[in-house]
């Protein structure tokens, strides 16, 4: 625990930080209404941080209704509008593509977007990991290698030649589709930016394209917390990882911006606002 204070700047409360992934992944339908959520005691050592932090961040979420304290150890999930299912089935099929760096959030916001809308949602490293693990191993690599030249030229373009495949074949049936992964080269590059409108017009689908910015504090805050193995050599070389990022990119073509720092509006009011403006948009 000391390593990960020692590598936080406290720019931004830390509680503040623990509460906003606690409410992203509520959310985003991964602790679910009713659920009981761990000890206090529990909760500081998965998030690596001290009780009290825990107990300020309860405070947060308790008070804006979505966690009830039912007895001094016993907390539980207040989204009862979890149930509700949302079905938006267009004439012609309409793509998002949701970017952003590791921890920036952008897999909730995909959830999310999935639960308003009842589309289906494709996030690359669910579709690929597995392969991409034993692929990986048959290179004599580490299945977490995610920095080696090998992986970079050999194996990662073939993981976004798999998500646009499963992309194109839901759009062949006529269904939208929300595409989740880094997208950080495709987003900058433009030629696969046009490649990839090439391909989705051919199948009268629409498209738009989100990039997810979050500040580093709460990025580290969130990495740490999942435990990924791939994320291994960020968090040990953690300034040396932000150095080589550019935290202020966005994509080279007309997108929407998701803000999941800490300072920002809640994940879910954002998302519900910016596909508002994506449906509009997409009627006119």
């Amino acid at each position: 625990m000391a390593a990960h204070g020692e590598r936080l700047n406290r720019s931004q409360s830390l509680h503040q930080q623990v509460a906003r992934n606690i409410r992203n992944d509520i959310e985003a339908g991964v602790l679910r209404h009713g659920e009981a959520l761990p000890s206090s005691r529990q909760l500081a050592d998965e998030w690596g941080v001290s009780v009290f932090t825990i107990t300020e961040a309860m405070k947060v979420l308790a008070e804006e209704g979505i966690v009830i304290n039912q007895s001094r150890s016993k907390r539980v999930v207040n989204a009862p509008d979890q149930t509700l299912r949302h079905d938006l089935r267009a004439q012609n099929p309409h793509v998002i593509t949701v970017g952003g760096y590791a921890g920036s959030g952008k897999t909730e916001l995909g959830r999310i977007l999935a639960r308003e809308t009842g589309w289906p949602m494709l996030d690359k490293d669910t579709i690929t990991r597995p392969v991409v693990e034993v692929a990986l191993e048959i290179l004599n690599l580490s299945p977490d290698d995610r920095e080696s030249e090998d992986y970079l030229t050999k194996i990662r373009p073939r993981e976004y030649e798999s998500l646009m495949a499963a992309i194109d074949e839901n759009l062949a049936c006529g269904n939208s589709v929300i595409a989740t992964a880094p997208f950080i080269r495709e987003f900058n590059d433009a030629a696969w930016l046009a490649r990839a409108e090439a391909s989705f017009a051919a199948r009268n689908a629409t498209s738009s394209l989100i990039w997810v910015y979050c500040d580093p504090d709460t990025m580290h805050t969130y990495i740490r917390h999942r435990g990924a193995a791939r994320d291994a050599a960020k968090l040990a070389n953690w300034s040396s990882y932000l150095a080589s990022i550019d935290v202020t990119f966005r994509p080279s073509i007309p997108h929407y911006v998701i803000d999941n720092s800490v300072s920002s509006d809640p994940l879910q009011n954002q998302a519900r606002s910016i596909l508002k403006r994506i449906l509009s948009a997409k009627e006119g």
